[in-house]
């Protein structure tokens, strides 16, 4: 590009020159792992590759440390053999869940147990499911572990056992009344630490929606063996109610006061109550509803929040 100026006035003209970069040469693969010309390996050098390495050395060192020191502090305040926030300050909270075994597998079975006592692999199919959870209960004969009884000094240093071989009809032996029409259903109550129950032990200030039968079991009872936390089971609904038939619990009918508090004992084991239907109608689907009694267990009926309780289904063919 030109331009005229004036100079000891003659007109001239000045040449600007503008730089255009040379086209860059194309680079074969081969070259670009190793350019023998620039003496590099996949475009850089071998010192800037040295200096790439100790840059990410160090900086990976010193994330490491930090995330050493994070755990370090971490677990300093963390106990081996309690949780740090419990009962109202968990998430868990004091109200505990009450579960309800045999529980299929199948999610299309959902919370029904149903079974033709005519077709041994159907009412094997649930036994099977109930062996395998009753397994742990069957390791007796550990040095923290001790049978134990109502009015009984408890030992802080021992477990007290559940012997599911004293459960009667609905013990392993028996096959849990499977092959006989008249299934067994395990109940339990979820772990909560240090949770202690208040228990309805006094039968002239029990609950009035408390059921006649469970009511009459309590005074029957003496003063000792009323500290449990109280199990009822019934039909959820009027037809459900006729069709049940009557219900026995092994081997009482709720869970002893001596299994609490929960305080991660090792060897411990969630006390069990066993719920058999003796006489069920057949043909006909039952819904029940049991209920945990204790004073601070909040209930909550709903299909939504249901809380204190829990629901299954009986088909028995």
């Amino acid at each position: 590009m030109s331009k005229p100026e004036m100079k000891n006035g003659v007109a001239s003209t000045t040449t600007y020159d503008f730089h255009y970069p040379q086209p860059k040469e194309k680079e074969t693969f081969l070259e670009f792992c190793y350019n023998k010309k620039n003496g590099t390996y996949f475009g850089r050098t071998i010192s800037s590759w040295g200096r790439l390495l100790l840059f990410y050395m160090i900086f990976y060192a010193i994330l490491a440390g930090l995330f050493a020191i994070c755990l370090q502090g971490l677990f300093a305040t963390i106990d081996d053999h309690e949780p740090k926030w419990k009962l109202d300050s968990s998430l868990i909270g004091t109200n505990p869940g009450l579960g309800f075994r045999p529980l299929s597998e199948e999610t299309e079975r959902g919370s029904v147990i149903q079974f033709d006592t005519k077709k041994p692999g159907e009412y094997k199919y649930w036994k099977d499911l109930l062996d395998v959870f009753v397994q742990p209960y069957n390791q007796t004969g550990q040095e923290n572990t001790k049978v134990c009884n109502f009015g009984q000094t408890q030992d802080p240093n021992k477990v007290c056992i559940v012997d599911i071989n004293s459960f009667g009809e609905c013990s392993p032996e028996k096959e849990y009344g499977y092959n006989k029409g008249r299934p067994c259903v395990f109940l339990k109550l979820n772990k909560i630490f240090d949770w202690t129950p208040e228990f309805y032990s006094d039968p002239t200030s029990l609950p009035e929606n408390m059921p006649a039968d469970l009511v009459a079991h309590i005074k029957g009872l003496n003063e000792t063996e009323r500290e449990q936390i109280w199990i009822s089971c019934e039909g959820q609904h009027s037809l459900d109610k006729e069709n049940m038939g009557g219900i026995k619990y092994y081997p009482s009918r709720g869970f002893a006061s001596y299994y609490y508090p929960f305080r991660n004992q090792p060897g411990y084991l969630s006390p069990l109550v066993a719920v058999q239907f003796e006489s069920i109608k057949l043909n006909q689907l039952l819904s029940i509803e049991c209920r945990a009694w204790a004073k601070n267990i909040i209930y909550n009926g709903s299909i939504r929040d249901r809380m204190g309780s829990v629901t299954f289904q009986l088909f028995v063919d």
